[in-house]
């Protein structure tokens, strides 16, 4: 398992999250939609475990590495060492996304040529009522019995964007990743807001890509030719990655 993107509220399955995976064999797989609350402790997976479960193609995403779960075979099987990490992953890395589409392929582990700038830009007004009255909605709906929601009563003040270098040129792409906007609202508590706005573009803008950054990248269901930066993660470069 290799990405958990933000939660989301949707009108068909509620609150979900959009998870990713690669198997033994190099191929990726989008596993959606995940009501990740509703899972067993036991089975709620996080970056790096082995997973188990069943599925289905789904009938309205003809993209290939999609995947219907059923929630309820989900089991979690073991944990891939770090000593194992950048080797499973440098044969599937890529320097560029735009072969990527035209081969047809709809996820990519991208290893940026190089990081310009990660960044922290507050959110309007109107968009940050539009989602409080749906964060606000959505909580009116849960009874006592209903797990506890993952998604804040207060939405992100912020949205957190990466600026990079790849082979097809430059790009900026919206951060959708979970656990950067997760570690916002953890620091924001420690530190006070800005020293966590400063703390962040220390960690994601600098010491990552110094020490070593991939991004998951996915393209969107209803604009295929759209990149989402859906997972930010720290992986050492590997001599095989350096030479291709």
């Amino acid at each position: 398992m290799l990405v958990k993107a933000t939660p989301v509220i949707g009108q068909q399955h509620g609150e979900t999250v959009c998870c990713a995976a690669v198997d033994d064999y190099g191929n990726w797989l989008r596993l959606y939609p995940v009501s990740f609350r509703t899972l067993e402790d036991a089975q709620k997976f996080g970056r790096w475990d082995r997973i188990r479960f069943r599925w289905r193609s789904p009938r309205d995403d003809l993209r290939k590495e999609s995947h219907r779960v059923a929630a309820d075979s989900l089991e979690i099987v073991g944990r891939m060492k770090e000593s194992e990490r950048s080797s499973f992953l440098s044969r599937i890395e890529v320097n560029a996304l735009e072969t990527e589409r035209r081969e047809g392929r709809s996820f990519a582990l991208l290893r940026p040529r190089r990081v310009i700038s990660f960044s922290a830009e507050r959110k309007t007004l109107d968009r940050l009522k539009t989602e409080e009255a749906a964060i606000l909605s959505f909580h009116s709906q849960d009874d006592l019995f209903s797990a506890k929601p993952l998604i804040p009563r207060d939405p992100c003040p912020y949205t957190f964007y990466y600026k990079y270098e790849t082979e097809d040129g430059e790009r900026r792409s919206r951060c959708q990743d979970w656990e950067t906007e997760a570690t916002f609202f953890k620091w924001r508590q420690r530190y006070g807001e800005q020293d966590a706005i400063d703390r962040m573009i220390e960690r994601f803008g600098r010491e990552y890509p110094e020490k070593g950054v991939v991004f998951a990248m996915g393209t969107h269901s209803r604009w295929p030719d759209t990149w989402l930066l859906n997972g930010v993660i720290r992986l050492n470069k590997t001599r095989q990655a350096a030479l291709l």
